[in-house]
């Protein structure tokens, strides 16, 4: 994850070299390093330094990296002549490599060209089984055609090889989430939260899918979760606090006539919930105040 002072750092170089103070290789180096996908700016900067023979012979055997950059943003951008001619010098240089050939099953990819491409990378991945990066655009080429289930097919089988990829976890439970199987998603934050346990984000998506499936005992659960959100973030996300409003009033509804213990645990939280959520639309939406002071007469959890 890019940090303020990267980011700060990269549009500060950014700035220069659009008013013409120079620091379009620093800027490059530094979008590599920090993984970052400014694809217009990169295919600027990086075609001028390629067009020009001199810079590019500065750059020592870096100019080889440089077309590699460049081609990828080249094909972000959809200037796919530009990406062609940067694989070839890159094909001309190194005619074994697999790098290069991934280049190429990338560009099939731009072009729209998917039965090609998924050949190029099926290829690619038995010789390397271990490339992520393949793995990864088999998946975004079975979404481009519509074939979610096949999506859903090889982000599975990339998580039983690389089962720390939190990306690749996320992107799995949003895509269940828009199929509606809520079941599988849970599962899938579930994992989110085991290997990171501090991100809110996670803890709120999973009580969010966990209020959705319904019944007494994952709403129970959801409050707990949406509870955890508002402690990691400072107690300052509205969308958790309107959920334990959400959680407690449909526990209050479901548990009617059922023993003491399967009633809500902690009758305050949701009055110190809406508490909160007044206090903050009175700051940032008091326009606003009227209608959630209503909305949570309803849920019977005013405070």
């Amino acid at each position: 994850m890019v940090t303020k002072t990267e980011e700060s750092q990269l549009n500060k170089l950014e700035n220069q070299v659009d008013n013409g103070g120079g620091g379009a290789w620093e800027y490059l180096c530094l979008a590599r390093k920090l993984k970052v996908r400014r694809s217009d700016k990169v295919l600027k900067y990086g075609l001028s330094i390629l067009n020009d023979s001199r810079k590019r012979s500065s750059q020592g055997s870096d100019e080889w990296t440089l077309y590699e950059q460049v081609a990828v943003a080249a094909m972000d951008c959809h200037a796919l002549d530009v990406a062609k001619d940067c694989i070839n010098a890159l094909q001309k240089k190194f005619p074994e490599s697999k790098r290069v050939g991934r280049l190429e099953a990338m560009l099939l990819e731009a072009k729209g060209s998917w039965e090609d491409a998924e050949a190029a990378y099926s290829s690619l991945l038995e010789e390397n089984p271990f490339d992520q990066v393949i793995h990864k655009r088999r998946v975004a080429v079975a979404k481009a055609q519509g074939n979610i289930s096949v999506a859903i097919e090889w982000l599975n089988k990339y998580l039983e090889i690389f089962m720390a990829d939190h990306d690749a976890w996320r992107e799995l439970a949003e895509i269940y989430v828009s199929l509606q199987m809520y079941k599988q998603a849970a599962f899938c934050y579930e994992e989110l939260i085991l290997s990171q346990p501090t991100v809110p984000l996670h803890h709120l998506a999973y009580a969010d899918v966990l209020y959705t499936l319904g019944g007494l005992e994952n709403l129970q659960t959801a409050k707990k979760y949406y509870s955890s959100t508002i402690d990691l973030s400072g107690g300052k996300n509205n969308r958790a606090l309107f959920g334990i409003c959400l959680c407690s009033s449909a526990i209050s509804q479901l548990a009617r006539g059922r023993n003491r213990e399967d009633k809500d645990s902690s009758p305050d939280l949701p009055s110190l919930a809406s508490a909160a959520l007044e206090k903050e639309y009175k700051l940032q939406a008091s326009d606003k105040l009227s209608v959630l002071t209503s909305t949570l007469k309803c849920l019977r959890v005013s405070s």
